[in-house]
């Protein structure tokens, strides 16, 4: 994705209150969001020579009314449907004079992450939605052509078509789709699934920045508050995760000198104060464990005893493989690697490449080299992220008699 400036920052904070503008009055998701793209266009190309107007959400939303109402007419055959388009634009005024409702970044969220989506559309109608980014954008993140992308947000678009705006009635129930959409887009910034590089940081920013603008939202929810403090904490340590050629370094290697130490202390603080209400939930443990990391001074300072303890309850929450597998490497390192790979055996490959990568690991704590060499090989072969294949063969090699 291409560097943002002030004037890309400025679009994509207004992007999603003027999408709520249109889509609250004209009631059409999918032509409103073609319209708002073309808006933000107009002003990319507009607003660097001529200048940031003085209301720019105002003009963002009479501009893009206007577009809206030209593909309507253009669309509609009918004169009834013609006559209220018209009807529509001599309301143009009124819309864009009209301050947007705080709660329309919320309630795009929510309509991005309707039930009948599957999470990859829901994922990728949020980056365009809320996020403000093109098509091209989204499908680079994602190492996809830009036309399947392209296919992908123009599905989504026309299943949630017709569907009311606002927040849902049982919006408390739709509240960890938008969360766990969030939480995805996030990890694939933090660590991409596939490609030449192991971060993409524009991915993880973005998904940052709208989790804090639900934070601002919902300040309140616990969950919403635990899972910025555990992005905060995690993004903490982007630029010590790798070296100067981009190769991967584990966490146990990393200079800790060159974490955020600011972000780190937000995270901390918006995880004390949540876990202090005693609701704690799993993005909450989550964010306890990467502080417990984030605040140790040094890999041996690491208290492996609570990290364990706080892997003990979110397993209860949330018993998934991924939970499971980092448990049993904090059963590793407090009771023994043995012990860890006991912890394996109840694991299936549905966890894919980094099933193997913890077990070699773990044998290689153990002294079991040849069987640890054979399983970093194992890992190398099924990972499509290029500096991980590196990591792991790198580490098979040297267990090489």
């Amino acid at each position: 994705m291409r560097p943002t400036n002030p004037t890309e920052d400025l679009l994509r904070l207004h992007a999603p209150q003027v999408l709520g503008a249109l889509v609250r009055r004209y009631g059409r998701f999918d032509a409103a969001e073609d319209a708002v793209q073309e808006a933000l266009l107009a002003a990319a190309g507009q607003w660097p020579s001529a200048g940031v107007p003085d209301n720019p959400r105002g003009w963002l939303i009479k501009v893009a009314s206007r577009r809206l109402t030209d593909m309507l007419r253009a669309e509609e055959a009918r004169r009834a449907r013609e006559e209220r388009v018209a009807a529509l634009s001599a309301r143009d005024t009124a819309v864009a004079d009209r301050a947007p409702r705080e709660d329309d970044t919320l309630s795009l969220l929510f309509l991005c992450c309707h039930p009948q989506l599957t999470p990859s559309a829901q994922i990728a109608l949020t980056l365009r939605a809320v996020g403000g980014l093109t098509t091209a954008e989204i499908a680079r993140a994602y190492l996809v052509p830009e036309a399947t992308m392209a296919q992908r947000v123009s599905r989504a678009k026309q299943k949630v078509r017709g569907v009311g705006f606002g927040q849902p009635d049982n919006w408390e129930e739709r509240l960890p789709a938008v969360l766990h959409t969030l939480y995805l887009i996030f990890n694939e910034g933090h660590t991409a699934t596939s490609g030449p590089a192991l971060q993409r940081r524009d991915l993880a920013g973005e998904a940052i920045r709208l989790t804090r603008a639900v934070h601002r939202l919902l300040p309140d929810d616990c969950e919403i508050a635990g899972l910025l403090a555990l992005m905060l904490l995690t993004d903490a340590r982007r630029d010590a995760r790798t070296g100067p050629d981009g190769d991967l370094v584990p966490l146990d290697e990393q200079d800790r000198a060159r974490w955020d130490k600011a972000a780190i202390e937000e995270g901390v603080a918006l995880v004390t104060r949540a876990l202090a209400r005693r609701h704690a939930g799993p993005y909450q443990i989550r964010a306890a464990i990467a502080a417990v990391h984030d605040e140790a001074p040094s890999p041996e300072a690491t208290d492996w005893r609570e990290i364990l303890g706080l892997y003990d309850v979110l397993v209860r929450l949330v018993p998934g493989p991924v939970e499971r597998l980092n448990r049993a490497v904090a059963v590793a390192m407090v009771h023994g690697p043995r012990a860890g790979l006991a912890e394996l055996d109840s694991l299936t490959g549905e966890l894919g490449h980094r099933l193997d990568a913890v077990r070699g690991h773990l044998l290689e704590r153990a002294g079991a080299y040849e069987e640890a060499r054979a399983a970093y090989e194992s890992a190398a072969g099924k990972t499509l992220s290029l500096p991980e294949q590196r990591y792991l063969q790198g580490r098979a090699a040297r267990l090489r008699p």
